[in-house]
């Protein structure tokens, strides 16, 4: 990619690289989140790999001008976002580290570019938020069409009310009130936005394209993505492997990150 091309992306990502390593490790944030959710799991790999983080655009650091409501309409736009910063960071082969919407994203950008990718790690995937016949995603389509409109009449009182539920754990408060900050920090309309992609996306016919190995990361007790969500991606996806984590909520890369990085490293080095 031609240097100019190349700091683009920069710019547009807010890309950030470290590490010794030759081989990339990408780090991709959930909705309403940027790339210091990773903050705790990143550094555990900067010894043997190449670190990249980012921010999606419209989130953190990233170029709010370059946001375009047509290309974002899809996850496919944030998906095309991937390939380029692979491509900028001279990336082939990478391992794709994906919380939440993210982790979808990265499956659509190795089902488009695969030679990108050697591995995928899925952290609370969800093909599709909405219940359908024998499906459970979670949600009737009602209850998203009412936090839509929540989050569209009144943002702050959307994130106060969220943050605590997709983060769980009860206990440690001050982890849901990061998570309401990240939410504040972000633009309401980017965030309302992102949030009808997010949620009224429907990829279950998009899984069995996939052909690069991946893991599936199960949080206990996840609001956002239960468990009948993780065990259908793993039927799914050839060449996946599953595991529960112990860790509940939805934000493990927060609320329980060694056992987060500990399930990652025991998965790179079974392959």
């Amino acid at each position: 990619m031609a240097d100019g091309a190349q700091m683009a992306v920069f710019k547009r990502n807010n890309v950030k690289v470290s590490g010794k390593g030759t081989q990339t490790m990408l780090f991709a944030h959930g909705f309403g989140c940027d790339h210091n959710m990773w903050r705790y799991v990143a550094p555990a790999f900067e010894n043997e790999y190449r670190v990249v983080v980012f921010d999606n655009v419209g989130a953190g650091g990233s170029d709010l001008s370059q946001f375009d409501p047509a290309k974002y309409d899809t996850l496919h736009g944030y998906a095309r976002d991937i390939i380029e910063i692979l491509r900028a960071t001279e990336s082939t082969g990478a391992i794709f580290v994906g919380h939440s919407v993210s982790a979808m994203i990265g499956v659509l950008a190795a089902i488009e570019a695969p030679e990108l990718f050697d591995k995928l790690v899925l952290v609370g995937p969800s093909a599709s938020y909405i219940n359908d016949g024998d499906y459970i995603g979670g949600f009737e389509r009602s209850d998203i069409d009412q936090m839509l409109e929540f989050l569209d009449t009144n943002y702050l009182g959307w994130s106060n009310a969220m943050a605590p539920a997709i983060m769980g754990n009860p206990g440690q408060p001050a982890l849901a009130g990061e998570l309401e900050n990240s939410f504040c920090r972000t633009d309401p309309v980017i965030a309302g936005h992102f949030a009808r992609t997010t949620f009224l996306s429907d990829l279950r016919d998009e899984l069995p394209k996939l052909q690069v190995p991946s893991l599936i990361m199960q949080c206990s007790d996840d609001v956002i993505a239960p468990e009948a969500v993780g065990r259908h991606m793993h039927a799914q996806l050839r060449n996946s492997s599953f595991v529960q984590l112990k860790a509940t909520g939805h934000c493990p890369n927060l609320s329980a990150p060694e056992e987060t990085i500990a399930e990652i490293k025991k998965y790179l080095q079974q392959q």
